[in-house]
C-alpha cells in the first residue's frame, strides 16, 4: 500500500488511512500503513530533465522533497539539471527509478508507453512507489503496468508553457494541473500539485484527449495564427508588427476569456463580405501559404457567429459562398 496517503488539508483521509493519521497542513503527511511508517517527505527520481521534469523537480524539491537523481540525455538536458537541480546525481533511467520513493516521467506524450512497459519488464517499479507522469494526452490508463507492481500512477499535467529556466518556478503558481487518478489516490494527487504551487484540476480518464486537445488548439494553434499575422504586416511594410498587433491581440485574447463568442469583432462578425474578400485577394499576392489558413478561421467564424446570431443568415450566406469559392 501507499507510504503517502494522508493529506493536510483535504476534508477525508483516502481509503485505507485511519481518520486520525497525523497530518501536516499544506504538505503531505507521514502515515502507518500495512503496519509499515513511511516519510512524510519523499525521494524523488525526475525521468526527463527537459523544461517540463526539471521545473516540477525543482518545485518538488522546494516543497522539502529531497531529489536523488534525474536522467538527461542532451547536453542542453544536462546543463539543465545542473542549473535547476544542483547537486542531483545524473544518471541512467533504471539508476534514477530504483533511487526514489516518487518518480516524475517527464517525457513526451509517444514515449511514454513504452518507457513504462519496458521498466515494467525489468522489474524496476516497486510496491508503493508513485509514478507520475506529466502528459496532457495520457490518463493513468498508460500507467497500468505499474499496478502490477503494486506502484501508484497519477497523471499531472501542467497546463503552461515551460521556458526550463528558474523563472518557470514563480509562473506555477498561476498554473493549473489536468489531474488524474484513482479515487483513493485523488488527495495525493491534488496535494503533490498544492505543493508545487499550482491549482489542481480534475480531468476524467475519459476526459483525458479532449481535455489535452482543447489547450493544444487554444495554445498550439495561437502561436501559428500570430507567426502568421505578423508575417503578413511585415510584408505590407509595417515597421514594428510586434507593436502593432500585441495590444491588439492580449485585448482580444482578454475579451475572449472573459465573454466567448460575444467578443467577436471585425469583417466576418459584420458580415462584410467585400472586406473579406479583399483580404483573400491580398494573401494571394502577399502570402498566398496563409490563404488557406484564413478561410478555414473565417468560415469556422462565420458559423459560430451565425450560430450565436450575431451574423443574419444572408449575411452568412454570401460570407461562406465567397469562402466556397476560394477553396474551390
Amino acid at each position: 500500500m501507499s507510504r503517502l496517503l494522508a493529506i493536510g488539508g483535504r476534508p477525508r483521509p483516502p481509503a485505507g488511512v485511519a481518520a486520525g493519521a497525523p497530518r501536516t497542513e499544506g504538505r503531505v503527511a507521514c502515515s502507518v500503513v500495512d503496519g509499515l511508517e513511511h516519510p512524510a517527505r519523499l525521494t524523488v527520481g525526475v525521468v526527463g530533465a527537459g523544461r517540463v521534469g526539471a521545473v516540477l523537480g525543482a518545485a518538488l524539491g522546494r516543497a522539502g522533497h529531497r531529489v536523488t537523481g534525474a536522467s538527461a540525455v542532451s547536453e542542453a538536458s544536462r546543463e539543465r539539471a545542473a542549473a535547476l537541480l544542483p547537486g542531483v546525481p545524473v544518471a541512467d533511467v533504471p539508476t534514477v527509478v530504483a533511487g526514489a520513493e516518487l518518480v516524475l516521467l517527464a517525457v513526451p506524450d509517444d514515449a511514454l508507453p513504452g518507457l513504462v512497459a519496458g521498466l515494467s519488464s525489468t522489474g524496476a517499479w516497486q510496491a508503493g512507489q508513485i509514478v507520475l507522469h506529466t502528459s496532457g494526452r495520457h490518463g493513468t490508463a498508460v500507467l497500468d503496468p505499474v499496478r502490477a507492481h503494486h506502484a501508484l500512477p497519477l497523471a499531472l499535467h501542467p497546463a503552461m508553457t515551460f521556458t526550463g529556466t528558474p523563472m518557470d518556478l514563480d509562473r506555477l503558481a498561476e498554473c493549473a494541473f489536468g489531474v488524474t487518478a484513482d479515487e483513493p489516490l485523488r488527495p495525493v494527487a491534488e496535494a503533490l500539485v498544492l505543493e508545487m504551487g499550482g491549482s489542481p484540476v480534475w480531468v476524467a480518464e475519459v476526459d483525458r484527449v479532449a481535455y489535452h486537445c482543447g489547450l493544444a488548439h487554444g495554445a498550439n494553434h495561437l502561436v501559428t495564427l500570430t507567426a502568421e499575422a505578423l508575417q503578413v504586416l511585415a510584408r505590407a511594410g509595417v515597421a514594428e508588427p510586434r507593436a502593432l498587433l500585441g495590444p491588439l491581440m492580449h485585448a482580444a485574447l482578454d475579451n475572449a476569456l472573459r465573454m466567448g463568442d460575444a467578443a467577436l469583432t471585425g469583417p466576418v462578425a459584420r458580415g462584410d463580405a467585400g472586406t473579406v474578400r479583399d483580404h483573400l485577394r491580398e494573401l494571394d499576392r502577399l502570402a498566398p501559404e496563409i490563404r488557406r489558413t484564413y478561410v478555414a478561421l473565417a468560415r469556422a467564424t462565420a458559423l459560430r457567429a451565425l450560430d450565436d446570431g450575431r451574423l443574419r443568415p444572408d449575411d452568412a450566406a454570401a460570407l461562406l459562398d465567397i469562402l466556397a469559392d476560394q477553396e474551390r
